[in-house]
């Protein structure tokens, strides 16, 4: 398949234009020939040495990543992003990055990722961001006793083993779920202003477990990295069904 019909095909079907005032990601093809074809695809949830070499090894000619490289654009190609650039032209892997269009996509994103896993109903955009979201929020048929949640999320997430943790400040049942993957938690005053019972996300700072103990919810992180894999999962499978053999590169970080 051309490149350039997978490019533009992941940019409308994300899209990628109404993030592009509000991400510091440069969302779309970072690294690639304005002309190519792709047989096979990696996706990966960052784009680092690791990933593109093992992209590489196993033949991709494209590699699809939440976490790019260029943050902002590029002064200069020095040092680490040299590498990067260098090991992706060598071995004639383009590179497309989508950072908070699939956070915040409904259908693909790696929240609505995390409301599948949860089986969560009446979803609805959540963390609002200027003109977008990057989130989703929904509730649970069956409430969730507060313990039985983090179960559920060390239970299916790749938190190379560390248990998933929990401020515990919130009720016991657990019904109405506001989840920002990756590092969400200054999306917590919409959660409690919307009357969530718990924000899921996957990294905290230190403010939040004061801010959820005196607003009364639940917090849960569950890792950034393990939250962030389900965006680019969905990815793969809409590559596969466009004709594109794919691979998911798994590097998790424990964090």
């Amino acid at each position: 398949m051309d490149l350039a019909t997978i490019r533009d095909r992941l940019n409308e079907r994300l899209a990628a234009d109404e993030y592009a005032d509000v991400d510091a990601s440069a969302n779309g093809l970072q690294v690639g020939p304005d002309e190519g074809d792709v047989g096979r695809a990696a996706v990966a949830v960052d784009a680092a040495e690791a990933t593109i070499e093992t992209a590489v090894d196993r033949g991709a000619d494209l590699l699809v990543v939440h976490h790019g490289i260029s943050w902002g654009g590029f002064d200069r190609v020095t040092g680490r992003t040299y590498r990067h650039v260098d090991r992706l032209t060598e071995g004639d892997l383009a590179l497309y990055a989508a950072h908070l269009p699939l956070d915040g996509h409904q259908r693909l994103g790696n929240a609505a990722g995390v409301s599948d896993l949860l089986g969560l109903e009446a979803r609805e955009p959540f963390g609002e961001l200027g003109p977008v979201h990057v989130g989703q929020r929904g509730r649970a048929s069956d409430p969730f006793e507060r313990a039985a949640l983090a179960s559920t999320l060390d239970s299916h997430l790749d938190t190379d083993g560390r248990d998933v943790r929990v401020l515990d400040f919130g009720p016991e049942r657990v019904e109405d779920v506001a989840i920002v993957t990756g590092s969400g938690t200054d999306w917590l005053d919409e959660a409690v202003d919307g009357g969530a019972d718990a924000l899921v996300t996957g990294e905290g700072k230190q403010q939040v477990y004061h801010e959820a103990r005196e607003a009364g919810i639940n917090v849960y992180l569950a890792g950034h990295y393990a939250t962030e894999t389900f965006g680019v999962r969905a990815l793969a499978d809409l590559l596969a069904d466009w004709g594109v053999e794919t691979t998911f590169v798994d590097h998790p970080t424990g964090l």
